[in-house]
C-alpha cells in the first residue's frame, strides 16, 4: 500500500506540492473532463495520453480518472434514449482511456447528490460536513450536499475546490432527491444492471479496471425524499459486485468513509467490510476517511479523530491483500486553510505513519 491523493482539476503547482508531500500516486477528477473531449463529445485518446503525461512530468503516476455517468441512472428509469446515449458515449470513453494509457477510472454510483445537512464545528472552529437524517430537508440538502467535483463551501479559494452547486456543469447531472419523480428499489437495482450491462464488458475488452464509489450516505430504510440508495450497505455493495462477478473490470473504489456510515458501530463494520470485500479481491482504490458518529448521523472529521481505529483498517487491508493507493478525502473546512491544502498535507502524513507502523 502507498499514499496518494485524490485531486480535482489541478494546477501544475498543486501538482508540484504533491510530490513535495512525498506522493507518488495521484488520482484526478477532472469532470466533466471537457479538456480530453473531441469534437464529438467524446474522450479523444491523443488528449487523454497528453493529459497523462503532462501529469507523469511532474514525477507522478496517474493511477486513475474520473469517469462521468452523469445522470444515467436515473436517466435509465425515466429517460431510455438519453441512458441509450450515454452509455454509448461511456464506452467511447472507456476505450479511449485504454488507448490513452490509462488502467483505472473510478465512477459513483449516485442516484442523486452527495446529501449533506448541514456543517459542524470540530476542533480548533473547522466546519465538518454533516448529515443527520432526521434535519434533512430539500433545502438543506441544495444548500449542504456535494455537487459533481464540488464540495461544501467550495469556490472560496483554491483550484481543486469548484463551486458547489446544482445546475452547474461541475454538478455533472446531480439533482437534488426532491427534484425526482422518485426511486424504488426495484427501480434502483434495474438501473445499475443497465451500468454495469453497458460499461463493464467494454472496460474488460479494454483491459481497464472500474472502480464503483457506493452511494453516500446510507440512506433511512425505505430511503429519503422518495429516493432510496441500495448500494449503501456491505450487503448491497456486494449484490452489485455479484451483477458482473467473474469479470476483474468490476470492483470498489472502497470509501472508506461512506462504509462507516452505513453502520451505528463504525470501526468494526468497516473492518468487515475489508475482509468481505478485499476478500474477493475486488477493493480497487481507497478513499481513507474517518466520521464521528454513524448511521444517519455523523460529520466527516479529520482520521486521527473519528469512530474508525484507522490503524485497525490497514492491517485488514494487508491481511486481504490490498496493494494500492490510499487517497485521503472529505477533510474539514477553514478560513485558514481554504484550498485544505495544509488539510490534506496532515491527512498524508497521518496515514504514512499507519502505514510505517504496520
Amino acid at each position: 500500500m502507498y499514499i496518494g491523493e485524490q485531486i480535482i482539476n489541478p494546477t501544475a503547482e498543486r501538482l508540484r506540492l504533491s510530490t513535495q508531500l512525498g506522493v507518488a500516486h495521484v488520482v484526478l477528477d477532472t469532470r466533466p473532463n471537457t479538456q480530453i473531449e473531441g469534437a464529438d463529445g467524446t474522450w479523444d485518446a491523443a488528449k487523454v495520453a497528453a493529459y497523462r503525461q503532462w501529469v507523469e512530468g511532474f514525477g507522478l503516476t496517474v493511477e486513475c480518472l474520473a469517469l462521468d455517468v452523469g445522470s444515467f441512472l436515473l436517466d435509465a428509469i425515466y429517460d431510455r434514449p438519453r441512458a441509450a446515449w450515454r452509455a454509448r458515449k461511456l464506452r467511447a470513453d472507456i476505450r479511449a482511456a485504454a488507448d490513452g494509457g490509462l488502467t483505472m477510472l473510478k465512477y459513483n454510483v449516485q442516484m442523486v447528490g452527495i446529501t449533506r445537512t448541514g456543517r459542524r464545528q470540530g476542533r480548533g472552529g473547522v466546519l465538518e460536513s454533516a448529515f443527520r437524517a432526521a434535519d434533512y430537508t430539500p433545502q438543506g440538502d441544495r444548500a449542504h450536499s456535494y455537487w459533481g467535483v464540488g464540495h461544501p463551501g467550495g469556490g472560496a479559494a483554491g483550484a481543486d475546490i469548484a463551486v458547489n452547486a446544482v445546475g452547474t456543469a461541475e454538478a455533472v447531472g446531480q439533482v437534488l432527491a426532491a427534484e425526482t419523480r422518485g426511486v424504488t428499489a426495484a427501480q434502483a437495482w434495474s438501473a445499475l444492471e443497465q451500468l454495469v450491462e453497458a460499461i463493464v464488458p467494454a472496460a474488460e475488452q479494454a483491459g481497464v479496471r472500474l472502480a464503483g464509489h457506493p452511494q453516500d450516505p446510507a440512506y433511512p430504510k425505505g430511503g429519503l425524499n422518495g429516493v432510496e440508495h441500495v448500494v449503501g450497505s456491505i450487503e448491497g455493495i456486494e449484490r452489485y459486485l455479484d451483477l458482473a462477478p467473474e469479470s476483474p473490470a468490476h470492483g470498489i473504489n472502497f470509501c472508506q468513509g461512506t462504509i462507516a456510515e452505513m453502520s451505528p458501530d463504525p470501526s468494526p463494520y468497516v473492518v468487515d467490510a475489508i475482509r468481505r470485500i478485499g476478500g474477493r479481491g475486488r477493493i480497487y482504490m481507497v478513499h481513507f476517511r474517518n466520521i464521528k458518529g454513524g448511521y444517519c448521523d455523523f460529520s466527516e472529521c479529520f482520521p486521527d479523530e473519528g469512530a474508525v481505529d484507522m490503524a485497525a483498517a490497514v492491517r485488514a487491508y494487508r491481511e486481504v491483500g490490498y496493494r494500492g493507493v490510499l487517497c485521503p478525502d472529505h477533510v474539514p473546512a477553514s478560513d485558514l486553510d481554504p484550498a485544505r491544502e495544509r488539510f490534506f498535507a496532515f491527512s498524508l502524513g497521518y496515514t504514512k505513519g499507519l502505514l510505517q507502523a504496520a
